[in-house]
């Protein structure tokens, strides 16, 4: 289903958009001088750096405006037109799948702005304002240049993932630390003039380089090189562009910012948040799915609280990771309470997991459900947040509280585990009658799976933002899903949008 889901997405972001009446260009002319039509055009062949591609604008050769002014003139406005509509609403604008993208065709209303480009003397200023109309594009922008420089300063020569699992300090490595050296000093150019008296030794001053670099990645900064840092020191320099190219384009033409009392997770940065207007009252970590269990994007309502909740195992969960452990040890499975049901005679039995031939089962043949009783040690934990939806998603608590000391926590299985549920639960609770933490505590003492509906239901948004900005400042994370990768197609595919210019 999931997979069906994503091609749909996908799909419908790339498919080429046809703009409403209310947005094709209106017959917009410039009444600029030709000093304001060169600014004009130097500025449309610069719209890389707003994160658009200037080729798709059609904008005219300067020998044009020598030989035919009048078709300069009006390619020129085309071409202007057709930018300021994307710099405002946005380029990729079919955004199926994307529930977390919320825009209004009405915040921004093209003809003062198409009025003021065609009487401007300086029609560059007007698309300059169109760029930057949104606060968080100025330095979404000046991040995307700095990528690009990055890029330019490249390329990176991957680091070769053999070799022992884990790069320690002090170790030596005659292959890799090499190469490790000239892809940190892509990024700061000054490790390069750093004295290296052993090039083979992971000595000091590369250790610190590379603690620096897992800090801004999101990864903790222990200057271990493992799996996962390895494997980003090795993805493309241009996988950044491409994100922040996303990212800029996907805050044009936004509807106003919601008010009301609501929860925002933010996926790929692996935080929740519990606002009233703009102002956060809660804020926490989280795991979500891992990459092959995607979390999926939604807007839904926090409508009721399940205490000393048991587990019923969806049947991917069943087949893929309880199965194998079933297989090594089917008493000890018992012990931490999963519980296996058959089917006999149409009615669902226990089955003692101990007289299972499981050399019999596998993926393919596995005609078991299974369950975990509630306890400290079930994989909700003691508390689940319920907010119905198609997918079964939801947020609950988790023995593993280890898990929240890492900066990558995408181990989920798609569900939203919580670093703090007692305080989320306070929060659910809020204005319910009869509920308050005393209550609750006993209610969770008890050990009896109960549950309470919320009086005041709670909207909650699972959202997909990799850049955030955060005191004038950029943090990127990791495209953990892709979308970024998706937007961008759809904005590099998306029609061309200018007119036919005439004589």
């Amino acid at each position: 289903m999931r997979i069906l889901r994503s091609l749909a997405f996908a799909l419908a972001l790339c498919a080429p958009v046809l703009l409403p009446a209310t947005v094709r260009a209106q017959g917009t002319t410039l009444a600029a001088p030709q000093a304001g039509l060169a600014a004009l055009a130097a500025r449309l062949r610069a719209l890389d750096a707003d994160g658009l591609d200037p080729r798709h604008y059609a904008i005219p050769e300067e020998a044009l405006a020598t030989s035919d002014p009048t078709l300069y003139r009006a390619m020129l406005a085309n071409a202007a037109d057709a930018a300021m509509v994307d710099l405002l609403h946005g380029r990729a604008r079919a955004i199926g799948g994307r529930p977390d993208i919320r825009r209004d065709a009405t915040a921004h209303m093209l003809e003062p702005w198409r009025a003021e480009l065609a009487s401007t003397a300086n029609p560059a200023a007007t698309l300059e304002r169109a760029a930057l109309h949104h606060p968080e594009i100025a330095p979404l922008r000046a991040a995307l240049a700095e990528a690009r420089a990055i890029v330019a300063r490249g390329p990176a020569q991957a680091i070769p993932t053999e070799g022992p699992h884990t790069i320690e300090p002090g170790s030596t490595d005659a292959r890799r630390m090499p190469l490790l050296r000239a892809r940190l000093a892509i990024e700061e150019p000054a490790l390069a003039a750093l004295p290296a008296p052993d090039p083979a030794l992971y000595d000091e001053p590369l250790v610190e380089a590379v603690k620096r670099w897992q800090a801004r990645e999101g990864y903790e900064a222990d200057g271990r090189i493992g799996r996962i840092t390895l494997a980003a020191l090795n993805r493309p320099l241009d996988s950044r562009v491409m994100q922040l190219r996303a990212n800029i384009d996907m805050r044009r033409g936004l509807a106003a910012p919601e008010t009301h009392r609501r929860i925002e997770v933010n996926l790929p940065h692996q935080r929740l948040q519990l606002l009233e207007g703009s102002t956060p009252v809660l804020d926490m970590a989280v795991i979500v799915g891992r990459p092959d269990r995607a979390t999926p994007l939604m807007r839904v309502r926090m409508n009721a609280v399940q205490f000393n909740p048991s587990w019923g195992v969806p049947e991917r969960n069943a087949r893929q990771d309880l199965l194998p452990r079933f297989q090594r040890d089917p008493a000890g499975m018992q012990a931490r309470g999963f519980r296996l049901y058959g089917n006999v005679d149409g009615v669902r039995t226990v089955v003692d997991a101990t007289t299972v031939d499981w050399t019999a089962m596998n993926r393919n043949n596995f005609p078991y459900f299974i369950r975990q009783d509630a306890g400290d040690t079930n994989a909700l934990g003691r508390i689940k947040f319920i907010m119905p939806n198609g997918e079964d998603i939801y947020m609950h608590d988790t023995p593993d509280r280890h898990l929240f000391r890492r900066p990558d926590r995408a181990f989920s299985s798609g569900c939203i585990r919580l670093e703090r549920p007692m305080e989320m639960l306070d929060a659910a609770l809020s204005g319910t009658p009869g509920w308050d933490r005393a209550r609750a505590q006993r209610v969770l003492d008890s050990r009896a799976t109960s549950g309470t509906a919320i009086t005041r239901t709670v909207p909650v948004a699972l959202i997909y933002t990799t850049a955030i900005v955060r005191d004038g400042g950029v943090v990127l994370r990791h495209d953990l899903y892709n979308h970024d990768a998706t937007y961008v197609r759809a904005m590099d595919a998306a029609s061309t949008r200018t007119r036919t210019a005439s004589r």
